[in-house]
């Protein structure tokens, strides 16, 4: 079992998107998606640029780990899939891609990664294509901005530290990770819990 952490700079519930009961770490961070695995845990921290640092964003416990065709099929997915005239909830869905069997074209649906007219962007294609690998999080809390602050030994200068500054961390020490899950565990809470901090209301 593996922790990886990172600073989640855009919080719009796309990436990750808890909405519907579970959440999913379809888009970005592709070096995650590609080497998290089923059991696995994944944290989210706040951005400095948000008055975040140091804040849960999301906790999640990998329980699937499938590729973009799988997702896009998945009768359980279906209302992740975006909606740019629903909801915001519907406009950040993160179901947005899969790849033509025959031509191995990648399709994206419009959505918050596509250009505002709904056409494709080429850029976000490729970098969420980097790897053809989804993550999902039955078992996870999102705080979205409203996240508690991480116990300062968690986030020492020196020494072990969740928070992330690029890219992310996943080189903690077994008894590091254990603590911190174990506190993670001792706030009982679960799900959705409060709104991503960049839903404009």
């Amino acid at each position: 079992m593996r922790l990886y952490s990172y600073v989640v700079a855009r919080d719009y519930g796309f990436a990750p998107n808890p909405f519907h009961g579970v959440c999913t770490l379809a888009t970005c961070k592709p070096v995650i998606r590609r080497c998290a695995n089923v059991g696995d845990w994944i944290v989210g921290t706040g951005s400095e640029s948000h008055g975040l640092t140091g804040h849960l964003v999301f906790v999640m416990q990998v329980s699937e780990k499938m590729t973009y065709n799988q997702y896009w099929s998945d009768p359980r997915f279906q209302n992740k899939r975006p909606d740019l005239h629903g909801s915001l909830k519907q406009a950040f869905g993160d179901n947005i891609y899969y790849r033509d069997q025959t031509t191995n074209v990648w399709h994206q649906a419009p959505s918050h990664h596509s250009y505002a007219d709904g056409s494709a962007n080429l850029a976000n294609i490729e970098n969420d294509t980097q790897t053809d690998f989804i993550l999902v999080g039955e078992q996870f809390a999102y705080w979205g901005g409203s996240g508690p602050l991480l116990p300062a030994r968690f986030r020492r200068v020196a020494g072990p530290n969740i928070c992330a500054i690029r890219g992310h961390k996943c080189n903690f020490p077994p008894g590091f990770v254990d603590s911190f899950l174990e506190w993670f565990e001792s706030l009982n809470v679960s799900g959705y819990l409060y709104r991503p901090k960049q839903f404009k209301l």
